[in-house]
């Protein structure tokens, strides 16, 4: 276990650079492909040529792709120093970039913006997971009566209406017109009942759309295990039903599930743009959006190499997981 440990977080580490790499190049090599010069990203179009050189000399963008990437990558381990003559800003490790346009680190302002989008994330899996798994289980034993029929179509509707349109709902509906919930304006240090009570509605908003979704996927994954040999063998061996289940069929029913929500949580941690944006939320993804539209090539930079952290590491911890829940893979 130790040694496959180690293979795969050096593994982790290869796939980061190779992300890395790969992004940086899309960034930095492809505008000068077609054309464009990378320095108008970062003092914008309608700069003089003169603040457009100063920028190209401070960043080094003249420099070859790889020159570029190793000072990116010692940067962010030891800090690095934009410099143009006595024009000298210092960014301090883990230096993930300077954004010129509001003069500041990128990687304070990821700081800043990653826990909304975590307590968002971390609020919502636990619903999604609890409420989408319990629901297809039930399902799937009731399968074909109005229990099964209505569950469904429940979760058809969530995974078909969009998060915009049942976040705009909830907020009309449980905050503007009963009042049972706030806005999310209130941070967790300041009030931790306003930010729990503000959290709420964004939360169920999420949830329900993956809830949706898990929960059609455990149905379906459940009524096939349901009908393998093992289960038959344990239930003609006399154990009970919820012996059979619990212990028996959710260990192979959970695998699959296990899987997408490896890579449901990695994306979701990189930003869940839309319930961000609905509610009012600065996070990793409200704030992707506006780096995106300011051209703010640094900030858009530095959330999608975090958003492929959590990715990999998302994936990673799964694999992990799998050895706990299914003995084939500890055996393997």
């Amino acid at each position: 276990m130790l040694a496959y440990l180690i293979r795969r977080f050096f593994a982790v580490i290869v796939m980061l650079l190779v992300i890395t790499l790969v992004t940086f190049g899309i960034f930095f090599l492809f505008p000068k492909m077609i054309g464009t010069d990378p320095a108008l990203y970062f003092v914008g179009k309608q700069s003089d040529p003169a603040a457009i050189e100063g920028i190209r000399q401070k960043m080094g963008l003249d420099d070859p792709i790889l020159v570029q990437f190793g000072k990116f990558v010692v940067g962010l381990v030891a800090g690095r120093t934009y410099a143009n003559g006595s024009d000298v800003t210092q960014c301090a490790a883990p230096c993930f970039g300077y954004s010129f346009k509001t003069e500041q680190e990128v990687w304070p302002l990821l700081t800043d913006w990653l826990p909304v989008t975590l307590s968002l994330a971390a609020g919502a899996v636990v619903l999604w997971v609890i409420g989408g798994v319990a629901t297809g289980v039930i399902s799937a034993l009731k399968r074909g009566t109005v229990l099964d029929r209505s569950a469904m179509g429940i979760a058809l509707a969530g995974v078909s209406l969009p998060i915009y349109f049942t976040g705009m709902l909830a907020i009309a509906l449980f905050s503007d017109q009963l009042g049972w919930f706030g806005r999310p304006e209130a941070s967790f240090a300041a009030d931790p009942g306003s930010w729990f009570n503000g959290m709420i509605l964004p939360w169920i908003s999420l949830a329900f759309l993956y809830a949706a979704m898990y929960a059609r996927l455990t149905r379906a994954t459940m009524l096939e295990v349901l009908n393998e040999d093992y289960i038959r063998t344990a239930r003609a061996k006399g154990l009970t039903e919820p012996v059979v289940i619990g212990k028996h069929a959710m260990r192979s029913t959970m695998t699959p599930i296990l899987t997408v929500l490896g890579l449901d949580l990695g994306a979701l941690m990189g930003g869940a743009v839309l319930t961000e944006y609905t509610f009012s939320l600065h996070g990793l993804g409200y704030s992707a959006v506006r780096a995106i539209s300011d051209h703010d090539l640094p900030v858009i930079l530095g959330i999608t190499l975090i958003s492929a952290f959590f990715v990999v590491a998302a994936n990673l911890v799964v694999d992990l997981l799998y050895a706990v829940i299914d003995p084939r893979v500890r055996l393997s």
